[in-house]
């Protein structure tokens, strides 16, 4: 237009034309635009007004804004750009197109790049994203320029320092956006970028992280490292977790994309298997419960209906383990009923039973006056409740019985549900841990805790009150613990119920009844259980040790003592052993339903009952033997919260005390035959008293009682084994009860040592203890002592004294005295080992002190020295004239060990002796002395038996009269009375073996077979055989060897002779020709672990003809049992020869006896007759006198080899004749 101007301006005369096309195009284009330009421009205004208004109302709208501002900006850019074509060549040529457009298409809105600091990790992503940005909006970045700057905007920290220094180095980088973007990337791209990202691919595992988790990151990684499809494939599969991998095993996807989606697939399987295991572990939402964790903010009062029930907006806590505790309990109405499980759940303000429940138990129902709506803790509804039960007794602990009622509603979380009000009635103490309910409130123990009558049923009769004089008032409330009533009625079944399991096979006896005076002047009813008692498996449940009894009384001041009412009474027998205690009186038949007297299991089972009841509080300020409670305390303070923890805990169990027989906040208290005060422990002097008033005893087992009763006292005497020794000798059997003087003696030295029994300190181990040991021949005796604070001095803790045994009494003194040292840190290790200062350890004998630290020591002191390891002790040596306890109590043993072997007593009076009676073989062997003279080696009162007259003195020491052919134990006691010589027992044997009198009538004494292990019975013959060879056989017509086939089924047996030993080959043609042709191709074959059978041939071969080889196991020839039986056979048959003497058996001969018709004193076998011929191996004939007028020939079974020692070839002829 500058070139021709436009009409109407003036330019000179021109000729008027016509417009051209172009020209009209032109001007039709030049209208639409300045009408499109003017109508932007009234609206651009309105635009803006919205803009602006629209940025102020919200930020919600900010990217539709920053869109409307990029469109008006880019067709301002666009128009702009159309006007200046059209104005600067308007002649030109004309456009392809025939039109343009009216409006530029939208740019779609990116976010911007975040801010890069030179992190190499993201540099490759921070200019794709930043290429990504300018590839969708050239309008904004129409020049190099524009990209160089709008990167370098966006850097920061490291990367822009150096973007300044590439810019000030080169500044063409800042309008060439190539060059700036490629010494980007050579600075902050990794060169080796794929690389790494296979290295890290070939480590990613899926680990604990969920399969998409997984699948992300491998996907990331899979793209950077350009693998092929098989090897993501095999990648991927690799770093799958087990569960994934076990779950695709069978499947092989074709792709990654479907690797990837089964993958997911058995993921999200797992995930939901998952819910499911824990939803079925916990319980539904709770019902009408409270918020568990505290609120900043007061929660909304909850809203309740007339009937109670809460309506809660609080969360759903979190289900766990312990929502899952329900509790067996009984259900009954009218005459039925139902076992249930019950819920107890504190934030439930009534208690609810499942509609089904009531349904299918038939439980009667009554309608309410207007339903209830309740709700779940998280608000949902629950339904309606419409119905009500009838009184149920509810039965729960097996004791704990009432009567109540429940709401009905559809799917609570258990059949029954006891809420809030029930809790705060009866106030349970219920251990989660266990889901037991260990105990109930006081109140139920009144009303609830006995047998409960159901709602119809008459009232029972009011308790007597308990006498509770000399039980303190603080512990008046209570008063249950303390009923006769109670203690009388029934106990509950417990898990300590006690069993009465007998003997497999053993026969019920019968029991007696009678009745034992108490001291209260009462009766007890008593059993005799002794017959059931044999026949009952014990109870090992082990009673605490009287030793260790009083050991945690140590600081202890005040004391109070229990005794249980009923002890044994308050335990039942276990359901079905009633009748195991059955007894008749004239009354009639009687059971016992709860533990009575005179069970031998019954103090094992009420011991393990109190154990477990006050288990927490054992040793630490409670002592418990049976029914006898000992409370101990340092304070009377603690002491009152220590017994009343001890009332509550027997209350809660149905353990009842006998208040008249209780001691309470004692600072002295006798328990168990003692006198228990501060810091020590002295004996009761009423049982001292008993033991002083004994009689004496008039026979074994008055001994023996006052023994043991004397024995509860015997820690309290020095040397109690020493003094005690002569009336311990008297209790054993294997002499004659002799009261003696010395018996006498020790009778009254206990006496008088009761009377004088020292007072014991109780053991402290906060102190230091002291060990006094000494020994002498006869025994050892050790003192345990420790250091008083008050004086000084040292006080005795406890004694110990123990005898030597004969093996002991040949110790040297050194063996002897660290004998004592061992016996005494056995003894006493309980308080010694581990204790917190080291001991001392005092001894005579000064060598112990190098004990410790010699090099050489003998095995029995290596032992020792290793448990003396166990302990932080010195030993010392203390001179005998200070170690003066200890030796008296190893002094005090006689020398003469009780057990020891005495001279025999004479019976005859030595004037009524005559004379001594002598064997004329004693005179045949003085004779032969004189040959053969005694080599003086032998024992000094017997005589040494020549060789030459030994036959003799076997005869005479078997033979004679006086002796009557004993067996080979009492013929060689009787010959070893008067003779010896060597090998006198071998003889014996030989001699007694060869005897024809004792073969003749005694009976075999052989040991019996073994038990067989047969192989499975074949279905047909010869389908399973058998193959041993038998060697060393007499040579018959050149064989000496034999195959032994034999089959399995039939017993049948092939015998095929052999010169030798058969190669592989040759045992398998020997098969074919015995076996294949005749009977058909085995199936098993079964044979020992001979070079044969084991050789690859062998095996090959029967692999062919399609039969299992089967070996016996090494040294173990019962596996081919069959094959070594028919050996035998084979082998008995040659054992009998022409010529040889047996003993023919006589029990089916007709013998014939002149002086008696009885066969009972005729010999089992006669003979010795002569085998004339062998009819077969299993039979043989014989040289039988024509007087027997029976047939020769017998089997083998009915004979046995005779063999005579006593001739010149005999083994004691040849023995004699070498000793010649």
């Amino acid at each position: 237009m500058s070139q021709g101007g436009t009409p109407g301006q003036p330019g000179g005369p021109r000729t008027p034309t016509l417009p051209s096309p172009l020209e009209r195009r032109v001007e039709a284009h030049s209208a639409q635009l300045s009408s499109l330009q003017s109508e932007l421009t009234k609206a651009f205004p309105t635009i803006q007004g919205e803009i602006s208004e629209l940025q102020s109302s919200s930020q919600t709208t900010s990217s539709t804004l920053s869109a409307l501002s990029n469109q008006m900006s880019a067709m301002a850019t666009v128009l702009a750009s159309i006007l200046l074509k059209l104005g600067s060549d308007p002649g030109g040529a004309a456009p392809s197109e025939p039109s343009l457009p009216l409006s530029p298409r939208a740019e779609p809105n990116l976010a911007s790049p975040r801010v890069f600091g030179g992190d190499f990790d993201l540099g490759k992503g921070f200019l794709h994203q930043c290429e990504l940005l300018f590839r969708h909006q050239p309008s904004r970045f129409v020049s190099d320029e524009a990209k160089v700057g709008f990167i370098t905007s966006l850097l920061a920290d490291k990367a822009l320092s150096w973007a300044i220094a590439a810019v000030d180095l080169d500044p063409r980088l800042s309008s060439d956006y190539s060059a700036f973007r490629r010494e980007f990337k050579a600075v902050f791209e990794h060169p080796t970028y794929g690389e790494d990202a296979a290295s890290r691919l070939l480590a990613l595992q899926q680990g604990s992280r969920s399969v998409a988790e997984y699948t992300l990151e491998f996907r990331i990684l899979a793209a950077e490292s350009r693998w092929g499809e098989t090897a993501l494939r095999s990648a991927y599969r690799r770093g799958l977790s087990e569960a994934i991998k076990d779950l695709i095993v069978r499947d092989r996807p074709s792709s990654l994309n479907e690797l990837i989606t089964l993958s997911l697939q058995m993921d999200e399987r797992l995930r939901e298997r998952r819910q499911e295991r824990a939803q079925r572990a916990a319980l539904p939402p709770r019902l009408l419960t409270s918020p568990c964790n505290p609120q900043l903010t007061p929660p909304p009062e909850p809203e309740r209906n007339p009937w109670g029930v809460l309506v809660s907006r609080a969360v759903i806590p979190q289900p766990t383990e312990q929502h899952n505790r329900l509790f067996p309990a009984t259900l009954s109405w009218d005459k039925e009923s139902i076992p249930v499980s019950v819920l107890i759940d504190s934030g439930a303000d009534e208690s609810l039973m499942d509609f089904s429940l009531a349904r299918q138990a038939g439980i009667p129902l009554v309608p309410l006056d207007r339903s209830l709506s309740p709700q779940a803790i998280d608000g949902r509804s629950l339904g309606n409740i419409t119905h009500r039960t009838i009184p149920l007794t509810l039965t729960l602990s097996g004791n704990h019985i009432e009567s109540t009622r429940f709401l009905v509603l559809h799917a609570p979380t258990a059949p029954l549900v006891l809420g809030r009000p029930w809790l705060e009635r009866h106030d349970p103490h219920i251990s989660w841990a266990s889901g037991r309910i260990l105990g109930w409130s006081v109140a139920c123990h009144a009303n609830c805790l006995r047998s409960a009558p159901s709602p119809s049923s008459n009232p029972r009769p009011a308790l007597t009150p308990p006498d509770l004089t000399g039980v303190p008032p603080i512990y008046h409330d209570l008063a249950p613990v303390f009923s006769k009533d109670n203690a009388l009625s029934l106990p509950p079944h417990r898990p300590y119920d006690c069993p009465i399991d007998l003997l497999p096979g053993a026969p019920y006896p019968t029991a007696g009844f009678f009745f034992v005076a108490k001291k209260d002047g009462g009766l007890r009813p008593c059993i005799d259980f002794r017959k059931l008692n044999n026949i009952t498996v014990k109870n090992k449940y082990p009673l605490p040790l009287m030793s260790s009894t009083f050991e945690p009384l140590t600081h202890a001041r005040v004391f109070t003592k229990l005794d249980l009412r009923n002890a044994y009474h308050l335990v039942r027998i276990r359901k079905g052993d009633e009748w195991k205690t059955a007894f008749n009186t004239h009354l009639g038949h009687v059971e016992y339903l709860v533990m009575p007297f005179g069970l031998s299991n019954a103090p094992a089972v009420f011991q393990e009952l109190v154990n477990d009841v006050l288990r927490d509080m054992i040793n630490v300020f409670v002592v418990v033997y049976l029914d006898d409670i000992l409370i101990f305390s340092r304070t009377m303070e603690e002491h009152h919260q220590h017994v009343r923890l001890v009332l509550q805990r027997l209350l809660e169990n149905r353990l009842f005390i006998k208040a008249e027989k209780c001691v309470f906040h004692s600072a002295s208290v006798g328990y168990l035959g003692y006198i228990v005060e501060e810091g020590r422990v002295r004996a009761d002097p009423a049982k001292i008293q008993a033991v002083v008033e004994w009689p004496r005893p008039t026979d074994r087992t008055q001994l023996r009682r006052f023994l043991g009763f004397a024995g509860f006292i015997r820690r309290f005497i020095k040397g109690f084994s020493q003094v005690a020794a002569p009336l311990s000798a008297l209790t054993s059997t294997s002499r004659p009860f002799t009261w003696t003087p010395e018996a006498e003696t020790a009778f009254s030295a206990l006496k008088d040592r009761f009377t004088t029994a020292p007072v014991l300190a109780h053991p402290d181990p906060a102190r230091q203890f002291i060990v006094e040991v000494d020994a002498s021949d006869a025994g050892f005796g050790a003192v345990l002592s420790q250091r008083s604070e008050a004086d000084q001095k040292i006080h005795p803790c406890a004694y110990f004294s123990r005898r030597f045994d004969p093996a002991e009494r040949n110790y040297d003194v050194g063996n002897r005295e660290l004998l004592a040292v061992y016996g005494a840190l056995v003894e006493w290790r309980h308080w010694l080992e581990g204790a917190r200062h080291p001991f001392l350890v005092w001894s005579d004998h000064k060598n112990l002190t190098y004990v410790r630290t010699a090099k050489r020591l003998n095995p029995r002191q290596g032992r020792w020295a290793l448990f003396f390891s166990r302990f932080d002790f010195t030993l010392t040596f203390r001179p005998g004239s200070k170690n003066i306890r200890a030796d008296a109590l190893s002094s005090q043993f006689p020398e003469e060990f009780p057990g020891a072997p005495r001279d025999p007593d004479t019976i005859v009076p030595p004037a009524r002796v005559i004379g001594v009676i002598s064997w004329p073989i004693e005179t045949a062997v003085e004779q032969a002395q004189r040959d053969e003279p005694d080599p003086g080696n032998g024992p000094q009162d017997r005589m040494f038996v020549p060789s030459s007259v030994r036959p003799q003195v076997l005869e005479w020491g078997h033979s004679s009269c006086f002796t009557c052919h004993p067996g080979v134990r009492r013929m060689a006691e009787f010959v070893q009375r008067r003779f010896w010589w060597p090998n006198l027992q071998e003889d014996v044997r030989e001699f007694v073996g060869a005897c024809t009198v004792c073969a003749r009538s005694k009976a075999s004494h052989r040991s019996p077979a073994g038990l067989l292990h047969p192989l499975p019975v074949p279905s047909r013959p010869w389908s399973h055989i058998a193959l041993d060879f038998v060697t060393g056989l007499p040579v018959s017509q050149g064989n000496d060897t034999i195959l032994t086939i034999v089959d399995r089924f039939s017993k049948g047996v092939h015998f095929v002779a052999l010169p030798k030993l058969p190669s592989d080959a040759e045992t398998a043609e020997l098969l074919v020709s015995h076996v294949v042709r005749l009977h058909g191709i085995p199936l098993d074959v079964v044979s020992d672990r001979g070079p044969q059978f084991t050789s690859r041939v062998w095996q090959a071969f029967c692999k062919g003809i399609g039969a299992t080889v089967s070996l016996s196991s090494g040294y173990h020839p019962q596996s081919n049992g069959q094959a070594e039986r028919a050996n035998q056979a084979l082998e008995a048959a040659p054992a009998y020869r022409p010529g040889q003497k047996v003993w023919l058996l006589a029990r089916d001969l007709p013998l014939q006896t002149s002086q008696t018709s009885s066969r009972k004193l005729n010999p089992r076998y006669i003979g010795p007759y002569t085998i004339c011929s062998i009819i077969n191996p299993s039979a043989v004939r014989l040289d039988l006198p024509a007087a027997l007028k029976v047939h020769p020939v017998f089997h083998v079974s009915l004979i046995k080899p005779c063999s005579d020692s006593t001739s010149p070839t005999g083994p004691v002829g040849r023995r004699a004749g070498v000793e010649r």
